[in-house]
């Protein structure tokens, strides 16, 4: 229960332990040298053979063109269609056998793009989990919640990471644009109607989908919730100096919290339409935005929880007990819920409706790819639920270690889920390339997060509401 008796509340120095910089530091050097190998065995000869394996394929019609399909497997338009092309080794043509089913088969890229299409996916996870960190503080301030007081310093930190991951994900997009996005590479052809290979559906989303916009938006979009993020960094910070009792700098973050909520809320799933969702750019979902978010939200709730269980076994946090624990615990559970929830429902509506552009994204998962299309849904709902259904195992600092940590693997999953397929096709599985470029960026994102974490004390002691905090009870 709740604490019973008088909480000093004084400030805590944070130095980061040399165990804490030596498992990040090998968690590095192991991903770079499985990145290393993975990329040694890359077979340098599975390049596109010729210019009618790329997106350029030419066919005679736009019909024509949705069947012959190029490295996207997303021309399901034609899926009426019998007749493949002359390239038809390469294309992913339509299958009647059981209604309007697209045949799959791998796509042949340069040997490079898989190693950006992991730094693609690298950049986005981490900084996705590094904003939803920062939309954490803003609603605690924006909810007048007092329990996270004690907690807070720690999505702070995460936060910081918001550059390092987003210039990551800039550059991979930069630099392979025209191989990890279907739509880029047509943009270039610059097709009329009429025109051998015009696509009705690219051209219908041009005026979103166009590489200005593609990089306009997301930079802009980031600068603000990035100068919103910093400026409520730079209150709490001004908080710990100010007179005991003075609200002014809490009464500013909750005015700031306001706007950046409101912002990031309507404005973050552009993020997941753009670097994600337009891979495959003839799909479409219009729940695919809060899909992205809800994975990458329990994400960052779960690496909040594992750094504040972590720096008590250090003996920081005094404050913090078992509830702020099992609060956290809570929030794991419940939005791993949500996640099944969202990911139930965008598939159920799509496998209902057998519209066939929306059909051919979970065909070619479920099909080609069943056992990381079953692994997703174990890692991150069956364990997790059936895991987190106890009271002891919320309040357990090791169960939920071992919990976060394959609820983290489970959605770092989800995200390459979310890329191989539409661009690669079918055959590509997790090996050591994927094993070790999440390494070092976990190792990446830990010390990050640690050195941000001396910056400043641990406990917001002038806090309105850390009293609260300190004696917070969850009354079960």
């Amino acid at each position: 229960m709740g604490h019973g008796h008088h909480i000093e509340i004084k400030q805590e120095t944070f130095v980061v332990p040399a165990k804490g910089k030596q498992f990040a530091m090998i968690l590095m050097i192991l991903g770079l040298i499985l990145a290393g190998i993975g990329i040694a065995n890359i077979d340098r000869n599975a390049g596109a053979h010729d210019e009618h394996t790329k997106v350029e394929a030419k066919s005679h019609d736009s019909h024509e063109a949705a069947t012959a399909h190029n490295e996207h497997v997303e021309h399901a338009v034609a899926a009426e269609s019998h007749e493949a092309d002359a390239h038809a080794e390469h294309a992913n043509v339509p299958n009647e056998k059981f209604g309007p089913r697209m045949e799959y088969h791998p796509i042949e890229h340069p040997w490079q793009t898989k190693i950006w299409a992991n730094l693609l996916i690298a950049g986005y996870f981490f900084l996705m989990v590094s904003l939803c960190a920062l939309f954490w503080i803003a609603i605690q301030y924006a909810a007048n919640a007092g329990w996270s007081a004690a907690v807070k310093r720690i999505p702070e930190a995460m936060f910081t990471f918001v550059p390092v991951a987003f210039g990551v994900l800039l550059i991979s997009v930069i630099i392979a644009k025209n191989d990890l996005y279907h739509w880029a590479h047509y943009e270039h052809l610059h097709l009329k109607v009429g025109d051998a290979g015009y696509d009705k559906i690219l051209d219908g989303k041009s005026g979103f989908l166009n590489s200005t916009l593609f990089f306009v938006l997301p930079i802009v979009l980031v600068t603000i919730w990035y100068i919103l993020g910093r400026r409520l960094r730079s209150l709490s910070l001004q908080e710990d100096s100010a007179a005991k009792g003075d609200t002014t700098f809490f009464k500013k973050s909750i005015r700031t919290s306001a706007i950046l909520a409101v912002i990031f809320g309507f404005t973050i799933s552009f993020m997941a339409w753009f670097f994600i969702m337009s891979i495959d750019a003839h799909w479409y979902s219009t729940i695919f935005g809060v899909y992205n978010f809800i994975t990458h939200w329990v994400t960052a709730i779960t690496i909040i929880a594992l750094l504040t269980a972590y720096l008590k076994k250090l003996g920081y946090l005094n404050i913090v007990s078992d509830e702020h624990i099992h609060d956290l615990g809570k929030f794991m559970f419940a939005f791993t819920i949500f996640w099944a929830y969202i990911w139930l429902s965008q598939y159920l509506l799509i496998w209902y409706a057998q519209i066939p552009e929306e059909m051919y994204y979970y065909q070619i998962r479920f099909e080609e790819y069943k056992a990381n299309f079953l692994g997703n849904l174990v890692m991150n709902f069956c364990l997790p639920f059936a895991l987190l259904l106890m009271r002891s195992a919320k309040r357990n600092r090791w169960v939920l270690g071992i919990i976060g940590t394959i609820m983290i693997l489970g959605h770092y999953h989800d995200v390459w889920f979310m890329v191989m397929p539409g661009v690669f096709g079918p055959g590509m599985q997790i090996g050591v390339l994927e094993v070790g470029v999440f390494m070092f960026f976990a190792g990446l994102f830990l010390i990050w997060t640690l050195t941000a974490l001396t910056k400043r004390g641990l406990i917001p002691v002038n806090h309105p509401y850390i009293e609260e905090s300190a004696h917070h009870d969850v009354g079960v």
